[in-house]
């Protein structure tokens, strides 16, 4: 939760300030006889000693290896803490925290026996990068989702039934969770005064008018319902009027896939950061509100009645 004016105070060059430290500078880092390998199609592009010890790690010759994804990351494990071990440090909680607890949720649902007569699809996705802009071929961005239902759909009715797919999709409900900005004590300010998640107080409902969040009057209702009947904590999150919003992958499927939704996520503190803070009991909570979305969020849906008036 940055101003314009904030972020550009924070002058760091991603070239200069953000470059990885694989080990101390030797001449012999880069030769291949420091690493014990011979030039056998070694690739040049990358330092001999760091593909010595990729091929330490996935079991081979470092000359097998062609090419490398890597992720820079925080190999520690997670840490439950605080003086009520109320807390939980840990890196990736946004948004890994939400993959736990859907698939857990679906888990539990499948296991619980109401499967077998349920008369919808449950469905979880999750997609890579996210934190990127979600443009590719399995982002959320991508076909992934809208082809999904269409298969799904084709299931139940021939592939050339369009009109069965598009019913389909007005029907279906859409949560799109991810992790939403807590409250900090030493920057409360950041946060608009009758909006304010707190860490431990539950879930979070995320509404933007500028459609950052895809949350409209209908869906938040339903997960306020689900938060009621099972007698679940829920928060709302409206950003500042004089502060940029981000955004998820709520509106990108919304948009792409024609599908009514939701953003939620659960609370956090330093997001983005290399290592991020969020509740035991959230974690918990949250794993129940999305068991019961499964089981019970289309039925509250079509139990609404919409009114519309000009006024």
């Amino acid at each position: 939760l940055q101003t314009a004016e904030e972020r550009a105070a924070l002058k760091l060059n991603k070239e200069d300030h953000l470059t990885p430290i694989l080990g101390l500078i030797t001449k012999e880092l880069n030769a291949k006889t420091e690493t014990g390998v011979e030039d056998k199609g070694l690739d040049p592009r990358h330092a001999p000693a760091l593909l010595k010890v990729l091929g330490e790690k996935i079991g081979c010759k470092p000359e097998e290896i062609i090419d490398v994804e890597l992720s820079l990351c925080d190999t520690q494990k997670g840490a439950i803490g605080g003086v009520a071990d109320e807390l939980i440090f840990t890196p990736r909680v946004d948004n890994q925290v939400h993959c736990y607890t859907s698939l857990e949720a679906l888990i539990s649902y499948s296991n619980s026996g109401k499967l077998d007569s349920d008369p919808d699809v449950s469905v979880i996705a999750l997609f890579d990068h996210e934190e990127v802009g979600s443009d590719s071929n399995e982002g959320a961005g991508s076909p992934i989702m809208r082809d999904a239902v269409v298969r799904i759909s084709s299931c139940f009715a021939m592939l050339e039934d369009n009109e069965l797919f598009k019913v389909g999709l007005s029907k279906s409900l859409l949560l799109s969770a991810d992790a939403a900005h807590a409250i900090h004590p030493n920057y409360a300010s950041k946060h608009e005064q009758n909006h304010q998640p707190k860490i431990g107080e539950g879930t979070v409902i995320k509404t933007n008018q500028n459609q950052r969040y895809a949350t409209n009057c209908i869906t938040g209702f339903v997960v306020r319902e689900l938060c009621r009947r099972h007698s679940l904590p829920v928060q709302e999150f409206v950003v500042r009027n004089d502060c940029p919003c981000g955004s998820t992958i709520g509106p990108i499927i919304a948009h792409n896939v024609g599908m009514r939704t939701v953003d939620i996520g659960i609370p956090q503190l330093s997001m983005h950061s290399i290592r991020e803070t969020c509740g035991v009991n959230d974690v918990y909570t949250n794993y129940k509100l999305l068991e019961a979305f499964f089981d019970e969020g289309l039925k509250v849906d079509q139990s609404i009645t919409v009114i519309e008036s000009n006024m």
